[in-house]
């Protein structure tokens, strides 16, 4: 498997980077940090133009210094087993230059740190990771805040579409070591609640017992390949039981799939992933279904 480590210097960033004890052995891991210079015009409209692209090279390249020192400080840090390293120090809008060095190196991963947007009590995604998630040509590992092991996950089913990338990426055997998935299926209430004459009650335990049945089939599938998996299906709001079973599970991280590239936008974050990526209790490891 190929990663790409996109640092900035940040208290999560770090915490990407402790995350890499858990992943397993990349093939190919690249260090990236993405340099975004800044031009300020005030200082532009008051000096000559040369004194100001003076003072712009050298904002520069103390930038540059402090760039690498930072590439050699997270190296030093990284897990024995991490594979071997290239670091790269790039100028450029953040979410442009990581995108652009996933597609060149073809990684399969891209793990980051979220910068959230001040003290708001929802814990708002950065529009750095935001952009990466919408453009990236892979998965991507959002660490928000200290990780601690990664062992138990949650990996929420929206339908067939995801199953087979979901299985897919997990072929890749992208952690150190053995993890214990919980798939779930979440079956929407309707809104006001089931109806409760006899007919429509039974029609709605039917159809959760399908939803069983077909998350119990791919957790069967995910065994088959080595992984300690179970499946279980529930009745709620997607996006609120996926929050509450990572809460109630204390899950080290979450699973789960986003349609990428496609549409107006190339990449549209459904409902339910945006929900659960603002408010995430975890880390989110998105994958493209």
């Amino acid at each position: 498997m190929k990663t790409l480590l996109a640092v900035d210097g940040s208290d999560n960033s770090y915490e990407a980077v402790h995350v890499m004890k858990y992943m397993a052995r990349s093939e190919q891991l690249t260090l990236l940090h993405a340099l975004n210079v800044p031009r300020p015009a005030y200082l532009e409209m008051s000096m000559i133009p040369e004194a100001a692209e003076e003072l712009y090279k050298t904002l520069e390249q103390s930038m540059k210094e402090d760039g690498e020192r930072l590439l050699d400080r997270v190296q030093s840090l990284l897990p024995l087993h991490a594979g071997p390293t290239k670091k790269h120090l790039q100028i450029g809008s953040p979410s442009e230059v990581i995108v652009s060095m996933a597609e060149e190196q073809k990684a399969d991963l891209i793990v980051m740190g979220a910068r959230g947007l001040g003290p708001i009590k929802e814990r708002l995604l950065g529009s750095v990771s935001h952009r990466i998630l919408t453009l990236a040509p892979c998965a991507t590992l959002i660490v928000n805040g200290p990780v601690k092991a990664m062992k138990q996950i949650l990996l929420p089913l929206q339908g067939p579409f995801d199953t087979e990338a979901m299985i897919r990426f997990l072929q890749l055997k992208p952690f150190h070591d053995a993890v214990e998935l919980t798939l779930m299926t979440v079956l929407p209430s309707t809104e006001p609640p089931w109806p409760s004459n006899a007919a429509a009650a039974a029609a709605a335990t039917e159809m959760l017992e399908k939803q069983a049945e077909y998350v119990e089939s791919v957790a069967e599938r995910l065994r088959v390949i080595g992984y300690q998996a179970h499946g279980v299906a529930l009745i709620g709001t997607p996006s609120t039981m996926i929050l509450q079973q990572a809460t109630t599970l204390r899950s080290d991280l979450i699973l789960m799939g986003t349609r990428g590239r496609k549409g107006i936008t190339r990449f549209v974050i459904g409902s339910v992933s945006h929900a659960v990526l603002h408010k995430m209790p975890c880390p989110v490891l998105a994958f493209h279904a």
